[in-house]
């Protein structure tokens, strides 16, 4: 059997994530510590006690979520280290990826994606943007949506997490058009999302130039698994400068995570395992190619169901 690890993005973080992992692993302890040194501040403590407005902020967000998928996945390694055929995350998850692949380490990637949560928060002005879902809307017609409810302003599809499921960014007065266009062709909701920048979308523009200088001075090698990238839901080319490409047009383009599940499964990826806080992922997943296994690994308790699962399919070398 053919497993991926997939890695969730912003959205999926609450507080006391990670903590049964650091009470009872000293590995764990030790991703943490690294985490905690090279931010300058304890990432730890805002993981285990929020305040969940504290951890919402997207400076901590960011570096909240890779920790705590790193924390995972060197549990994982500890204890069941299966062999992954492919890797994938959804936005700031592709960070997680590359963490996992052994492209960026840990100290290298929670300070690259702490700068990526100050430079997409500072990018756009509050309340200049928006995002919104759109839930069941016919394949193919987002593009022509955002066509009608730009009028000058920006709007673009940021994500494609689904079957009828994509996901509208740009300026607040252009998403809001979007919803009413949107259910005028058959679409059954369109919610406004809590969130604090309209990201992935061309408003991110100097955010990606910002990261794009900081992308050029960091420590990044050739990845080691087979990543498929959000931008071009397709395997990255396992070089440095490919990675930092990828991650530079990631902040204004689309996560094409529907596209990227499918690539996967083609090549004959049996299961999906999520790594990290939530299973926002694991849903999405499971709509997308219901006939592949889908687990999540954010607790100490997952671990125990994850371990059990590999030993009978035989995934342990």
């Amino acid at each position: 059997m053919k497993i991926a690890f997939v890695f969730p993005g912003q959205g999926s973080q609450y507080e006391g994530m990670g903590k049964d992992f650091r009470d009872q692993y000293p590995c764990a302890r030790e991703v943490f510590d690294r985490a905690d040194s090279s931010l300058g501040y304890s990432i730890s403590k805002l993981c285990f006690e929020g305040p969940q407005s504290e951890l919402n902020l997207t400076a901590n967000t960011q570096p909240a979520l890779l920790t705590v998928s790193a924390v995972v996945a060197a549990v994982i390694r500890e204890i069941a280290p299966v062999v992954v055929s492919a890797c994938a995350g959804h936005s700031l998850g592709e960070y997680s990826a590359l963490c996992f692949a052994e492209s960026l380490t840990i100290d290298t990637a929670v300070r690259l994606v702490h700068e990526r949560g100050k430079a997409m928060q500072s990018a756009a002005p509050h309340g200049i943007g928006a995002m919104a879902a759109i839930i069941g809307l016919e394949d193919g017609l987002a593009d022509e949506v955002c066509r009608e409810a730009g009028q000058g302003q920006i709007i673009q599809a940021a994500n494609f997490n689904g079957p009828g499921q994509v996901v509208l960014s740009g300026h607040k007065e252009a998403v809001e058009r979007a919803i009413q266009i949107a259910r005028g062709k058959g679409a059954r909701k369109g919610i406004l999302l809590p969130v604090s920048a309209p990201f992935h979308c061309a408003l991110m523009k100097t955010a990606a130039e910002t990261m794009l200088g900081i992308l050029g001075r960091a420590d990044i090698r050739s990845p080691i698994i087979p990543l498929v990238n959000n931008v071009d839901a397709d395997y990255l080319d396992p070089t440095p400068a490919s990675v930092i490409d990828s991650l530079y047009r990631q902040i204004t383009g689309p996560v094409r995570w529907d596209e990227s599940i499918r690539r996967m499964r083609t090549d004959g990826i049996e299961c999906f395992i999520e790594i990290g806080a939530g299973k926002v992922l694991t849903n999405m997943i499971k709509r997308i190619v219901p006939e592949a296994e889908c687990l999540s690994v954010g607790s100490v308790d997952d671990l125990e169901f994850f371990s059990q699962y590999v030993a009978t399919k035989g995934l342990i070398p």
